[in-house]
């Protein structure tokens, strides 16, 4: 595990381009560059909460769908997750948060656990925010999910707006990630009776 915690991961396919680098201990600053204007606006959301550092430069197949981008930039966001964490000696492992957006309330609950998993419980009243699929937001988490190898529970309580419970929950997934992600000087080695995740 590195000191810095920053992993950059690069992925180029025919249908997209992604550079994405995540720093685990950072402040919150996100610097995006991705032809979907409505996961730059999230990202940026999940980055402040979760106050790491996250830079991402895409370009992708946006005149057929945002459908590829979006999977894409999870994918690569949840490798450099996984390998920012290193053998994850010293972390936390869990985190739960709740995050108000409104009348919308939504938890993240996540096991950095090796063992990648998604149970998502939302349903969201619009197929559309602006242009961008609201079914994509499930996509995004479970590649995200399988990518990190991340359990990773979602749950929207209520909400009325689309946009408020979609944005509560990227808040929640951040903050429950810091949580997870953040070293305990109690922790020898990591936390499992197994010796290993």
């Amino acid at each position: 595990m590195t000191q810095e915690r920053t992993s950059t991961i690069q992925r180029k396919t025919n249908e997209t381009g992604i550079a994405l680098t995540l720093q685990i201990d950072g402040s919150g600053a996100a610097s995006m560059q991705c032809p979907v204007p409505f996961l730059n606006h999230m990202l940026d959301l999940f980055t402040r909460h979760g106050l790491f550092n996250l830079s991402v430069e895409a370009v992708g197949d946006t005149e057929i769908d945002d459908h590829h981008t979006t999977e894409d930039i999870a994918i690569c966001l949840g490798q450099a997750l996984q390998e920012a964490l290193g053998d994850k000696q010293g972390i936390r492992r869990y985190g739960n948060a709740f995050v108000p957006m409104d009348e919308a309330l939504a938890q993240a609950v996540v096991d950095l656990s090796n063992r990648p998993h998604l149970e998502f419980n939302a349903s969201f009243p619009s197929q559309k925010v602006g242009t961008f699929d609201t079914e994509l937001v499930h996509e995004f988490l479970w590649k995200l999910a399988l990518e990190s190898r991340m359990n990773l529970h979602i749950i929207v309580h209520h909400g009325v707006n689309t946009h408020h419970m979609i944005e509560a929950i990227f808040k929640a997934l951040g903050r429950a990630l810091d949580e997870a992600t953040m070293l305990d000087p109690r922790v020898t080695g990591v936390p499992s009776t197994k010796g290993m995740l």
